[in-house]
């Protein structure tokens, strides 16, 4: 249900902020995306089109990602991916809404590169948006997250990281005990960020040592952040 909230408030917005004429062909697609290795990223996607000036009812709509002359993904049910992005990625926009988003899964060195969208309506025309691909960058360190503390009688510890997969989220987790409070939080197209807040009564035990939050990300990285809590 989050993900179907997610990308379909993705249809309402375009990456570069300004929508284009329906009566060009125009992708709006982020020109680069940074990804952990090993992690996951969602790539927002919407498409224009000239309208067909006969009155044809476009029925048939097939979209595929290419990265060169490779078929990536692709809303075709058994369509032959390459072994290389079989089961990684998956069409998750609604063609017919102008959507045209995917998920790449398990990054790695080799996707470093540039994709771009193709749009395929039989009855009407074909079209390859190769003047608006995306760039993917890929990163082998992980980012520690970010860890603040406050002290009102109770410790309140909020310890949080951004990401760009909403649907595999990074998981947070801490090194004591207490009531922890999760949510995820939509930055911007290409970002979201997962916080994780933690409340105890801190005993004599707690002080003069390291509270620690780690941060596992889709892949299996690890990052940790940590501080010390003072009498």
């Amino acid at each position: 249900m989050a993900l179907k909230l997610w990308l379909s408030f993705l249809l309402l917005q375009v990456t570069h902020g300004v929508q284009s004429p329906r009566g060009q062909w125009t992708a709006n697609i982020p020109t680069k995306i940074t990804v952990l290795q090993g992690s996951c990223v969602v790539i927002p996607c919407t498409f224009t089109f000239p309208m067909p000036t006969s009155k044809k009812i476009l029925n048939r709509w097939i979209g595929f990602w290419k990265k060169g002359n490779k078929v990536v993904s692709t809303n075709i049910p058994k369509w032959k991916i390459p072994k290389e992005y079989k089961k990684r990625t998956q069409f998750l926009g609604d063609l017919t809404s102008r959507n045209c988003t995917m998920l790449l899964d398990g990054v790695r060195m080799t996707d470093v590169g540039s994709f771009y969208f193709r749009i395929e309506m039989p009855q009407y025309k074909r079209y390859s948006y190769i003047q608006n691909p995306v760039t993917i960058n890929v990163t082998r360190n992980p980012q520690p997250p970010s860890l603040s503390v406050k002290r009102d009688g109770k410790v309140i510890a909020t310890c949080s990281v951004t990401h760009s997969c909403p649907s595999i989220p990074p998981q947070l987790s801490w090194s004591r005990s207490g009531i922890v409070i999760s949510h995820i939080k939509k930055l911007n197209q290409l970002k979201w960020k997962t916080v994780s807040t933690l409340i105890f009564q801190p005993l004599p035990a707690d002080f003069n040592k390291p509270l620690n939050c780690t941060v596992k990300y889709r892949g299996g990285k690890q990052a940790k952040s940590s501080t010390i809590l003072k009498i």
